[in-house]
């Protein structure tokens, strides 16, 4: 079995394309599996521009075990990163069956085949929605979990508690979980970046697709908070910082961990108006905004402590909120469509 060779499902996406770049760069082979519902086969050409490498990738859906099979016997993987999945949470309000049928149904096929194949080495994407309504601040990785506010959320949890479990089960198992805090950002490049179809769920997009003229103005849900400005306070984490991470917990996983948990942020919380301004500041664009009522089920505050990822994985986000920013406008203004460009 090659030591060095990863399957990355979701591999086309924002952060699985941006991941990829990291993988090889560190030395790792990729294999990529996309459906392509919420990505685009234009962000893999764009990786292979950046990395200078053919990177062999299956249009194939989680849920179609055959073609999930066809995969596995054609390469012989040393572990997987799973970044597949629905993630609106917005959306997951509205379509519940199809979150759990995709988020868990897909992961639970992704296992099956992975142990039938003797490959039991997983990275898995989650999420700091996994925390719920934050008990204590910052969020570490000893808060309890499962009080999630939405599907999305609970679909992370779900699949948690299944990686928790088959590894007590069997202890061949070397599974690293990391729960993201708000990715921000994009590869210096400005080729990739995120892409979200329609109208986008994240505050950042929003901003730049604002400031480079797609939107009138954007609308803070909420000015009456227990914040320095009263706008939610978020964690946000340049999007490279968070693609070394997934490098870190594959080095972790390769080193027997059995069953591991990290927050990947940067510690710091930032309000909405912050990232405005840092916004502005970085792309010289003025963002327009309106206060609108807070919206049900946000949170003042959150956001995480990095120690154990620090201690334990040797990792740390090194970019600040200029960089992020930055990254940002020029993925935004040399795409102003997106992929669709």
């Amino acid at each position: 079995m090659s030591g060095n060779l990863i399957l990355v499902t979701g591999g086309a996406g924002y952060i699985g394309s941006h991941t990829v770049i990291e993988l090889i760069e560190a030395g790792y082979d990729v294999v990529i599996l996309d459906n392509l519902v919420n990505s685009s086969f234009e962000s893999i050409k764009r990786v292979e521009e950046i990395t200078n490498r053919k990177i062999t990738t299956y249009n194939v859906d989680l849920l179609d075990v055959p073609a999930i099979e066809d995969v596995f016997q054609k390469h012989q993987f040393f572990g997987v990163i799973h970044f597949a999945g629905l993630k609106a949470v917005g959306e997951s309000c509205r379509r519940p069956l199809s979150y759990y049928r995709v988020n868990v149904g897909g992961a639970m096929n992704l296992l099956n085949v992975m142990e039938k194949n003797g490959i039991r080495n997983l990275v898995f994407s989650s999420s700091a929605t996994v925390y719920g309504t934050p008990k204590y601040l910052p969020l570490d990785e000893k808060h309890p979990t499962g009080g999630c506010t939405n599907p999305y959320g609970k679909t992370k949890f779900v699949i948690e508690e299944i990686l928790s479990d088959i590894c007590a089960a069997d202890n061949n198992w070397n599974v690293v979980v990391l729960r993201y805090f708000n990715p921000v950002g994009s590869h210096v490049s400005g080729k990739i970046g995120e892409d979200p179809q329609g109208i986008p769920n994240n505050l950042m997009p929003f901003v730049s697709q604002v400031a480079v003229g797609k939107r009138p103005e954007l609308s803070v849900y909420g000015d009456d908070y227990d914040t320095p400005d009263g706008t939610g306070v978020r964690d946000y984490i340049h999007v490279v910082d968070l693609s070394q991470g997934h490098v870190a917990a594959v080095k972790r996983m390769a080193s027997k961990c059995g069953f591991k948990t990290y927050n990947l942020g940067t510690g710091v919380g930032c309000s909405v108006l912050d990232m405005v301004k840092a916004f502005e500041k970085a792309s010289g664009k003025k963002v327009p905004y309106t206060i609108q009522p807070r919206r049900p089920g946000d949170v003042g505050s959150c956001y995480a402590s990095t120690t154990l990822a620090a201690e334990d994985l040797g990792w740390k986000a090194q970019k600040d909120l200029n960089e992020m920013c930055v990254d940002l406008w020029r993925w935004q203004s040399m795409n102003p469509n997106g992929y669709r460009s």
